[in-house]
């Protein structure tokens, strides 16, 4: 089906929760029985890292994932006159549970503020450090996802033209969608601390544009014979892995609560909600992010902040109630209208 490693590993993981759980029993003797036990020993289960019993999304996609299995697997070959498509079914969660596990929370978005006191704090003197710096700068001024920073090149940036060319062909986008995206203006010290970093990197270091943005680091044997950070590796990182302990140590030691580089995007959104003025410049914001759909946007990354929401519903008087809705937000309305089907008079 064409899916990536990582959900291929995740189905596979969630295959080998069912088999131990039916004593890897083959799948042939598949009875709706041990469906039953399965969920059961999942509601027994805890969780490696955190201890605690699995969460309700956990096992709804573990379930989703075998239930998605055995629904194939019952029109295959030799398993046809052995397994119904409906034996599929008793994988499913109660309609609570999958409620439950589908409900989004509110999750803490960094500032501005706190994003540029971040940077003010921050080291900036070895390689390494301005490296650092630099990259929690450049994650700000473009909301790039953490596995796209650790595959960029230095031919991927025009900082004359300030934008960054996001190509599939090299750098690791989600869907392998290829965009470009221009450095929002967020303001304070963030552009200058990455157009600095840059003009390091080809002046000091003398690097060219086939060399990564973002290098890995190059750990060597120090003066005690122990291994130890010395400087920058003329390779990017395999993984998003060390760009999240990067930005985790940098808050740490900022004395701030940890945001990961994701939570950027969604301050980027709620700026982009204060400053944008019309359907069109909101949509240009919302390209800009890499959504196809304004409607992602406001879905995905547009929730309203609960302090936020308390302003707005406070500032909103009785006079207000019959001011008709601008050229703009009429236009917003239609477009999620008709992408939904509906019509202007049920919104």
């Amino acid at each position: 089906m064409r899916r990536d490693e990582a959900s291929i590993d995740a189905v596979a993981k969630s295959l080998s929760r069912f088999e131990e759980s039916n004593g890897h029993k083959d799948f042939g003797r598949f009875h709706r029985e041990q469906a039953v036990a399965f969920k059961r020993r999942l509601d027994e289960q805890t969780s490696v890292r955190t201890g605690k019993p699995l969460s309700r999304a956990t096992v709804h996609s573990t379930l989703s994932a075998v239930k998605a299995f055995f629904f194939w697997l019952a029109g295959q070959p030799g398993y046809k006159s052995k397994i119904a498509y409906d034996d599929a079914n008793y994988f499913n969660l109660s309609d609570k549970d999958v409620r439950i596990a589908n409900a989004t929370r509110q999750r803490p978005v960094p500032s501005l503020d706190q994003i540029n006191h971040l940077l003010a704090t921050m080291p900036a003197v070895s390689d390494i450090e301005l490296r650092n710096r630099s990259l929690i700068a450049f994650t700000i001024l473009t909301g790039a996802r953490d596995g796209a920073i650790a595959s960029l090149k230095m031919k991927h940036i025009n900082l004359v033209e300030r934008v960054v060319h996001q190509d599939a062909r090299d750098v690791r986008t989600k869907a392998s969608k290829s965009f470009r995206t221009w450095f929002f203006p967020v303001g304070g010290d963030a552009l200058e601390i990455f157009t600095d970093y840059c003009q390091h990197l080809r002046d000091k270091l003398l690097w060219g544009n086939d060399d990564p943005l973002f290098p890995a680091t190059l750990i060597a044997i120090d003066e005690s014979g122990g291994f130890a950070p010395c400087g920058l590796r003329r390779e990017n990182w395999k993984s998003a892995g060390p760009i999240r302990e990067i930005f985790k140590a940098a808050f740490e030691e900022a004395g701030l609560p940890y945001f990961n580089p994701h939570s950027f995007r969604n301050t980027l959104v709620q700026l982009g909600e204060r400053t944008c003025t019309t359907a069109e410049t909101f949509k240009a914001w919302s390209q800009n992010l890499g959504h196809e759909q304004v409607l992602t946007t406001f879905s995905s990354y547009g929730s309203v902040a609960p302090h936020r929401q308390a302003e707005l519903i406070r500032g909103l008087g009785i006079n207000n109630v019959q001011e008709p809705a601008s050229h703009e937000l009429k236009e917003l309305m239609a477009a999620v209208a008709k992408l939904h089907g509906i019509s202007m008079n049920n919104l």
